[in-house]
């Protein structure tokens, strides 16, 4: 059983902060939702989370700063596409070998689509607080079409993605582990689903799929440039 002890130093967090968020920002236009505020949010929740459930609270801040960089290497990817990229901050950053693979195990430990009930703590952290992004009131309103331009996916296939994964975790129980987020947050994250579900629902109706087709002509004819 490993120590619940910090393992990373201050600074060596400190330097993976800045790698990230130098990356964050240079690539900003591939990382509409996963960018920067992304990432604080979930590295600041997902500290929380560590502290109240005994995780090693630096491993798993480092652990929620790198965990979507697969993103800037493909779109619409899964975790492990972005394991070199990873590593390698890691690597420039001074994190300890051992340590850095550790991280790595965790970030896909803790993946939506593929996570499971007993999951070790450092990915329960993780993986709440990422699940906490999703589940926010104002993810769908505010931040949903970003999804969607950055991992060129048609809001049929995102709603199909989020029900698919998210359904029978939340049915099954473990949508959060710690149960002080379940407590605070299930509510948002039922309506969500519920949200969610509507939507899978609406997009197969044809009158809707006309609808949605006026609006998409609209916003080609806006992107066209104006006659000279």
């Amino acid at each position: 059983m490993r120590a619940r002890k910090s393992t990373i130093p201050s600074q060596t967090i400190d330097a993976v902060e800045q790698r990230v968020r130098q990356l964050c920002w240079r690539y900003a236009d591939k990382l509409q939702f996963h960018g920067w505020h992304h990432v604080s949010f979930v590295r600041a929740k997902a500290a929380g989370f560590a502290e109240h459930n005994g995780a090693d609270r630096a491993v798993v801040e480092v652990a929620a700063l790198v965990h979507d960089v697969n993103y800037i290497v493909l779109r619409n990817s899964p975790a492990a596409a972005g394991r070199d990229l990873r590593m390698g901050i890691l690597q420039e950053c001074d994190v300890d070998d051992v340590v850095a693979r550790w991280i790595d195990e965790i970030v896909d430990e803790a993946e939506m689509a593929t996570r499971g009930r007993h999951i070790s703590l450092e990915a329960q952290a993780l993986s709440d607080a990422d699940t906490l992004f999703k589940a926010l009131p104002v993810t769908p309103v505010v931040l949903a079409h970003r999804y969607l331009s950055e991992n060129g996916l048609s809001l049929r296939e995102l709603a199909h993605k989020i029900v698919g994964e998210q359904r029978d975790v939340h049915d099954s129980g473990y949508y959060f582990y710690n149960p002080k987020a379940a407590e605070t947050y299930s509510r948002w994250a039922l309506a969500n689903l519920q949200l969610w579900q509507c939507i899978k629902e609406a997009v197969d109706d044809p009158t809707v799929v006309e609808l949605l087709d006026a609006v998409h002509a609209v916003d080609a004819l806006d992107m066209e440039p104006a006659a000279s």
